[in-house]
C-alpha cells in the first residue's frame, strides 16, 4: 500500500481502530454509533433487552434462533474529521531515522484507523505557519490519496506551532480530532493555540517525537552547535552542569505537554525514534498521558 505502512502493520491497525474513540463530532454525514433506528442508518451490533425498551427495535430473527430478546443498534450518519498536523520544520530532520519519517508512519497509522472506520482525514503540513494542506479524504478508497499526501512532505524552515495550530483551527468550519506531531521544540505559545483549539470543541491528541540522543545525551566535551531552523551556531563545553541544564530543560517541556494535555482532556504520547511504532500506536488509541 504505502512504505509509511507495511502488510504485517495493518492487521494490528485493524483491530485497533475499533478501540479508537473520538469525543469530537462534525456533524455532517458519517458513521458513529446511535442507539435509534434512522432513515440513515447501518446496522452495528446488539445488545440484550431490558424493561422499558422499544419493542420495535428487538431483532425478531435473532430473537426465534436464540429464544432471547435483544435489540438492535445502529450506525448514525455523523461524520468525524481527522485533521493531522505534522511539523515539517527543519528540527524533523535529525536522526537516523529521522524524526520527521517517523512523524509521518505515526500519522499515517493514525490517517488509516480513522478512515477505514468510514470517517474523514486531512494532513496539514506546518512550519511557521500551514505550509501545505491536503484535500480531505474519506473511507478506505481515501486512504491512497492520504498516505501520498504524507509521502509527498518535506522538512524545512522554521517552526511556528502555535501560529499553525491557529490556523488550522481557523479554517475548520465543523470541529473534529485534531493530533500535532511534531518535536515541540518551538518558542511560541504552543498551550494557548491547544487551549483555543480545545474551545473551538476539537478532540486534541499530541505525539512528541524524540531522538534517543535528546533523551538521554551522550555528548561531552566542546562542541559547536548549529540550530537546524535559523543556522545559527553556538560553542558550548558538554560538561555535567551544561547536561543538567539540558536536561532540566527538556524535562520541562515534556511536563508542560502533560500538563496542558491533561488540563484539556488530550492525549498526550512521547515516542523515540528507536521505538518500535506498535506500542506507540496502542498508547495513542489508550488516549491516557505518557
Amino acid at each position: 500500500m504505502s512504505a509509511l505502512l507495511d502488510a504485517a502493520f495493518l492487521k494490528e491497525l485493524e483491530a485497533l481502530r475499533r478501540r479508537l474513540e473520538i469525543k469530537a463530532r462534525s456533524g455532517s454525514a458519517g458513521d458513529q454509533l446511535a442507539k435509534r433506528r434512522g432513515g440513515s442508518a447501518e446496522f452495528q451490533d446488539h445488545r440484550p433487552y431490558a424493561p422499558g425498551d422499544d419493542l420495535r427495535r428487538i431483532d425478531w430473527a435473532a430473537y426465534a434462533r436464540t429464544g432471547e430478546p435483544v435489540l438492535k443498534l445502529f450506525r448514525m450518519e455523523e461524520d468525524v474529521m481527522l485533521r493531522l498536523l505534522v511539523d515539517s520544520s527543519a528540527s524533523l530532520d535529525y536522526g537516523v531515522p529521522s524524526k520527521f519519517d517517523i512523524a509521518r508512519r505515526v500519522g499515517a497509522a493514525i490517517g488509516y484507523m480513522v478512515m477505514a472506520s468510514s470517517q474523514r482525514a486531512q494532513v496539514f503540513s506546518v512550519g511557521e505557519g500551514i505550509k501545505s494542506m491536503s484535500r480531505s479524504a474519506r473511507g478506505r478508497g481515501g486512504v491512497a490519496s492520504f498516505l501520498k499526501s504524507l509521502e509527498a512532505l518535506q522538512p524545512g524552515g522554521a517552526t511556528h506551532l502555535s501560529k499553525a495550530i491557529d490556523a488550522v483551527v481557523q479554517r475548520s468550519h465543523r470541529p473534529g480530532m485534531l493530533v500535532v506531531i511534531s518535536d515541540f521544540l518551538d518558542g511560541g505559545l504552543v498551550t494557548a493555540s491547544l487551549s483555543r483549539a480545545k474551545s473551538a470543541g476539537h478532540d486534541l491528541a499530541l505525539v512528541h517525537v524524540v531522538t534517543p540522543e535528546e533523551v538521554e545525551p551522550p555528548w561531552e566535551g566542546d562542541w559547536t552547535l548549529e540550530d537546524g531552523e535559523t543556522g545559527a551556531t553556538v560553542d558550548v563545553t558538554m560538561d555535567p552542569a551544561a547536561l543538567e541544564a539540558y536536561m532540566l530543560r527538556f524535562t520541562g517541556l515534556c511536563e508542560e505537554l502533560r500538563a496542558v494535555a491533561r488540563k484539556l482532556g488530550a492525549g498526550y504520547v512521547r515516542m523515540r525514534t528507536d521505538e518500535p511504532l506498535e506500542p506507540v500506536v496502542r498508547r495513542f488509541v489508550a488516549r491516557g498521558v505518557d
